[in-house]
């Protein structure tokens, strides 16, 4: 699934000329990843690989209708219920929130009037949102936050189903298709198995918030079963999600343009 990337707008690839000329009238696109564990079979960064490649693959769709600029990858995000596993990096909620408020602060001080955190990380995924809405009261710009398969939620079921319907899930089917399509040789065999369980709605659409002391340790950090996942299958995933993000993400600019 490559990507000429040489078409996507990139900040770390500009001077601070060109940043401070391109700022006031561009979107600021900042993907939101993590350093943690993905079951015995997939790499610690699946959560950056992966929102960074929706992130790239949005940006292109754009490059006709608005300018878009692609921000670093965060790396580390809120990963705590991981860290028992090893393998992980995280820092606190609070840590968290702090420096999207940072990141966004600095942004908006170089210029751009227009920001959006992409999202690729459960844990990230209500901070992430809090910090969006923050920072649109405090500064005069439109900040907005998603998780790109929360955005892209219907539109996955439909594009999974039958195989797989556990979405996003962590570790399970949905992610090892992702990895499959984008870096299928970090994928590593044998991959694990376990009964399919019925579908269960993510947090992200729940009425309300849990967390369970000790919950991921019982299911040995993944949640659903990776085996039914294929490359064919993880392609077509990012094909849906970057195209839904893709809109989503025109809408806001253009929502935003009479705001600020």
């Amino acid at each position: 699934m490559e990507i000429d990337r040489g078409s996507v707008r990139r900040l770390v690839e500009m001077t601070r000329a060109e940043a401070n000329r391109v700022a006031p009238e561009s979107l600021l696109v900042v993907p939101l990843g993590a350093t943690e564990q993905h079951g015995p079979h997939l790499p610690v960064g699946t959560d950056s690989m992966l929102v960074e490649a929706v992130a790239e693959r949005a940006a292109l769709a754009l490059r006709d209708s608005f300018p878009v600029v692609l921000a670093p990858t965060l790396p580390v995000g809120s990963s705590a219920h991981h860290v028992p596993f090893g393998g992980t990096l995280s820092v606190t909620s609070v840590s968290f929130y702090s420096v999207l408020m940072d990141i966004g602060r600095s942004a908006a001080s170089g210029g751009f009037r227009r920001m959006f955190y992409l999202n690729g990380h459960g844990g990230n995924h209500e901070l992430a949102q809090v910090a969006a809405r923050d920072l649109g009261l405090e500064l005069p710009i439109a900040v907005g936050a998603g998780s790109w398969w929360a955005m892209a939620y219907d539109a996955l079921i439909e594009a999974g189903s039958p195989t797989i319907r556990s979405i996003p899930g962590h570790a399970g089917g949905f992610e090892t298709a992702a990895m499959m399509a984008m870096a299928g040789h970090l994928v590593r065999e044998q991959r694990p198995s376990r009964p399919d369980q019925p579908a269960a709605d993510p947090p992200f659409r729940s009425p309300f918030r849990t967390e369970v002391h000790g919950s991921w340790k019982a299911i040995d950090g993944f949640t659903d079963n990776p085996a039914g996942a294929s490359a064919e299958l993880g392609a077509r995933f990012i094909t849906v999600a970057a195209a839904r993000v893709a809109a989503d993400l025109g809408s806001f600019y253009s929502n935003s343009q009479a705001d600020i």
